[in-house]
């Protein structure tokens, strides 16, 4: 078995099929995966894996390998089809998995493959908690032993019962009947939209639900501006109340307003903390270092306590557990939520918009008029070959600022900030700035893109 280590991300296994991620690959994954969740859960005499994966051509052999080599490790396997990473999550917490494996590579290209990992109640496993292991015991080629008696391999459909988990996070009944654009991206959601919304009264103008894992129209990325201009246009051409954009596995959601404008994942942060709150009066709710100053004040303004946090699904989760965070959002479209077992799902915070803007009774644009006043310059990357030399020049120069190291570092002004952190897998700094005006910000960008690029 040939097997190349960069594959191991922080958070995921992800590389070009079948140069990279091979069969042969997942299947010793699978050989691995097993012994690494202990022992079974629930008093059960084997451990049960579930297995997903997204709609690219090459997950079937992929699914397959992996629940055979987890099957011969002695799991009893349930392979639940082509679902969204979310549901993979939602099966693993409500069915009282020992773990579970998606077959995705989100939003790349299709050339590429990937798995996302679990253990029991949807824990995420990163590279620090397991996956290291897992690479190796595959670079040495000394895979567990195969049990006595391999598991058993069986199929299941949790799409319907997805589905009703992801409405009883709102009253259906208070959805108004929105005429709502939708583009799947030919991913994933093109299979799990229709299964949440026939039980609700909105009108979908669907783009590209067609499950295509060669993304024939747009790559699979609403991140990237240029990947919603579509779905822009659809809402200006259908007269739609709003729009909305999901990833190739549906685990993330972008918003566009009434006017095709786009909302950033700051802002729907803020709407599904507002959301939340009602629920939850006081709760606390997490937003990363890169989210919008408005979003901690607007937390705050409703009653609840914001909680600040570093970058990263891993790292995310975990502050949730230990504090009971109800829950949490990302400048990048991931939204967590303590009732779905702390794990992420862009269908739940859709779901939470839509109640909060069928109660406000008013077009989208005004209810975000009043969230999103600040300017921000989205994330911008450079490619640096000294970085704590660069982030040393950085709080240098701006050594008169209020400064703090909890994700790379952020420097704070009254009326500015920015924050310049690390990739984790690249020789690349991020770049993240927000101003009250958009004079303010674009000065301050470009000020320190000549500072990191100099």
């Amino acid at each position: 078995m040939r097997l190349d280590p960069t594959i191991f991300k922080s958070y995921d296994v992800r590389g070009v099929y079948p140069s990279e991620l091979s069969d042969d690959v997942a299947y010793a994954v699978g050989r691995c995966f097993v012994p690494l969740l202990g022992n079974p859960t629930a008093g059960n005499a084997r451990a049960k894996v579930v297995v997903g994966r997204d709609m690219r051509p090459s997950g079937e052999k992929l699914c397959d390998a992996f629940a055979r080599g987890a099957s011969d490790a002695g799991a009893d396997v349930v392979d639940i089809g082509m679902v969204s990473t979310d549901a993979l999550y939602f099966a693993v917490g409500k069915f009282a998995f020992d773990g579970g494996v998606m077959i995705t590579a989100s939003h790349n290209p299709a050339q590429y493959n990937g798995m996302k990992f679990t253990r029991s109640q949807a824990q995420a496993i990163s590279l620090d908690t397991g996956l290291a292991t897992i690479r190796d015991q595959l670079l040495s080629e000394e895979l567990p032993p195969k049990s006595a008696a391999a598991g058993t391999i069986t199929h299941r459909n949790v799409l319907d019962d997805f589905a009703q988990h992801c409405l009883s996070f709102v009253d259906p009944s208070k959805i108004k009947p929105f005429k709502i654009a939708v583009d799947a991206g030919n991913g994933m959601a093109g299979e799990t939209v229709p299964h949440v919304f026939k039980s609700l009264p909105c009108e979908l103008v669907p783009l590209y639900f067609e499950l295509d894992g060669s993304f024939p129209n747009h790559p699979a990325s609403p991140i990237e501006p240029e990947n919603m201009i579509d779905l822009q246009a659809a809402v200006r051409k259908h007269g739609c109340d709003l729009g909305v954009a999901f990833d190739g596995d549906a685990d993330r959601m972008f918003i566009v307003d009434e006017k095709g404008s786009l909302i950033d994942g700051s802002t729907v942060t803020a709407l599904v903390a507002l959301n939340t709150l009602k629920k939850h009066p006081g709760a606390k709710i997490l937003f990363n270092v890169i989210c919008s100053r408005s979003v901690p004040e607007l937390i705050e303004k409703a009653g609840g306590v914001p909680v600040r946090s570093k970058v990263g699904h891993s790292i995310i989760k975990a502050v949730m557990r230990e504090e009971d965070v109800v829950f949490g959002g990302e400048h990048s479209g991931h939204f967590y939520f303590r009732d779905n077992w702390y794990a992420d799902s862009g269908m739940i915070a859709f779901l939470q918009c839509l109640e909060l803007f069928s109660e406000a009774n008013a077009p989208v644009s005004a209810v975000i008029a009043p969230i999103d006043t600040r300017f921000r310059s989205g994330e911008i990357n450079s490619h640096v070959a000294g970085i704590p030399a660069t982030l040393a020049a950085i709080e240098q120069h701006y050594k008169d600022a209020q400064i703090d190291h909890l994700d790379g570092v952020t420097i704070s002004y009254p009326d500015w900030w920015m924050n310049v952190r690390p990739s984790n897998t690249e020789p690349l700094l991020r770049l993240n700035v927000e101003g009250d005006t958009q004079a303010l910000m674009e000065q301050h960008r470009d000020e320190a893109l000549a500072l990191i690029r100099s």
